[in-house]
């Protein structure tokens, strides 16, 4: 194969270099594309480019000659594998919403979004089921393995591209509820504490920064108290205005009041904790509740879901009532 020049297409707008590298030639990897843009043997527009380079409509890709596929490897993208037809149907019963450019789902508790170590079951492997077109949906963002509530998936990548820019613009307005220990003072006000990734012996984790840390990343959270059990536990309505890993859990803990269920981020220096608890759920406390997102065909799109059963039975044992998730509505 020699040196081509290819065109990045309209609905290829804001793909990554390395993805739109691996959408074009299925058989390369990852570490084969790394290792072309350190080398520069992959360009775009002339430049050298690094494999997490956003690609615009119109920009030029060189693409050199390219390894050999190893032997037995497929020239073209493998056939999908068969969908079995009971995981079809417990993903359609998750869709809060679908549309011809993007689905929302209610994810469940304890479903990891992508995969990792020791993780053989996750959505981006199930959401095959949901393809149009030989085009499996794409995440556009994610939620923690124990956070529950409303997910997003773009048909396209270039759709996938978009809702992706609305996130990193702010454009998207998420609301979560959570079940804290304690009761915040003040009641409701924003959290503006910035955040640094470290690791412990329990792997990693984010934790508050020191001021001038060089790592750390700002991290916001409008907070506001929905209900309270006296001093015990209260309800939480969250609204990040950034999307650090673990935000909401960490900002939670440090207000004095982490999230019930919470192994990570849930230990509290006042001694009654444990107390404040007793009997209910150690499952993560958190969900998100609410989407409000710029519908890439025009006008905006909100969707809610309904908590998950061991936070609803929770809020009903402190007899806190649940409003109803509204239907999804777009204007």
């Amino acid at each position: 194969m020699s040196v081509s020049q290819r065109a990045v297409s309209e609905d290829e707008a804001e793909i990554r270099l390395d993805r739109w590298f691996r959408r074009h030639f299925p058989t390369l990897g990852q570490g084969a594309v790394q290792k072309m843009c350190r080398t520069g043997q992959i360009r775009v527009d002339g430049h050298r480019a690094e494999a997490g380079t956003r690609l615009l409509p119109g920009q030029m890709v060189r693409v050199p000659p390219l390894p050999t596929p190893p032997p037995g490897a497929p020239a073209m993208p493998a056939a999908p594998v068969p969908v079995d037809p009971r995981v079809r149907a417990e993903l359609e019963r998750m869709i809060l919403y679908q549309d011809e450019q993007l689905i929302v789902i209610d994810k469940p508790f304890g479903l990891p979004v992508q995969g990792g170590p020791n993780i053989a079951l996750h959505l981006d492997a199930l959401v095959v089921a949901l393809s149009r077109d030989g085009q499996k949906p794409l995440l556009v963002h994610r939620l923690d393995r124990d956070t529950s509530g409303v997910l997003l998936l773009a048909r396209s990548p270039g759709v996938a591209a978009k809702l992706a820019a609305g996130f990193r613009g702010r454009d998207m307005e998420k609301t979560y509820w959570a079940l804290v220990a304690g009761r915040p003072m003040p009641p409701q006000g924003r959290i503006d504490a910035a955040l640094v990734r470290t690791r412990d012996g329990n792997g990693a984790r984010s934790a508050i920064a020191e001021r001038d840390d060089p790592a750390a990343a700002r991290a916001m959270t409008d907070y506001r108290t929905l209900e309270h059990a006296a001093r015990k536990l209260s309800w939480l309505e969250l609204r990040p205005l950034t999307g650090r890993t673990h935000q909401l859990r960490v900002h939670c803990a440090a207000l004095g009041t982490p999230i019930v269920g919470d192994p990570k981020y849930g230990v509290m220096r006042d001694p009654t904790w444990a107390a404040r608890v007793e009997g209910f759920a150690q499952k993560l406390h958190l969900h998100a509740r609410t989407l409000l997102l710029p519908h890439p065909g025009g006008g905006m799109l909100e969707v809610h879901a309904e908590p998950p059963a061991h936070m609803r039975e929770s809020f009903t044992r402190l007899g806190f009532t649940i409003p109803s998730a509204p239907p999804p509505r777009r204007f």
